[in-house]
């Protein structure tokens, strides 16, 4: 079994700074990739941002330069630092890891959601 526990969402002014976790446990072989999605209200689930174990890691354009994703310091953790936020970065953020469990092939795994609010 593999869990995805998040932390870190809550409401914040325009300009400021916000900081999320991600962290994979449990009977887990090897992951591919985590990040993270958000789902603002009436929209589809995008991609914001996603590092891969070959240390490769995309942004979607309207954070490129204000987010940074980053490995945490416990082994299967992931930081999403959010500066400068805007209101239009307000939704519910989602973990999104892809892994191979143990006794399994490789999928996605999401967390629970976390929202962010960012007020104007």
């Amino acid at each position: 079994q593999v869990q995805l526990v998040e932390s870190g969402g809550g409401l914040v002014q325009a300009g400021g700074s916000l900081r999320l976790s991600c962290a994979a446990s449990g009977r887990i072989s090897s992951i591919n990739a985590m990040g993270w999605y958000r789902q603002a209200p009436g929209k589809q689930r995008q991609l914001v941002a996603r590092l891969t174990s070959d240390g490769i890691t995309y942004y979607e354009d309207s954070v490129r330069g204000r987010f940074t994703l980053s490995r945490g310091s416990v082994k299967n953790t992931i930081w999403l630092l959010m500066n400068s936020l805007k209101p239009e970065d307000t939704a519910v953020y989602y973990c999104n890891v892809n892994l191979v469990p143990l006794d399994g092939d490789g999928m996605d795994y999401w967390g629970k959601g976390t929202l962010v609010t960012v007020s104007s």
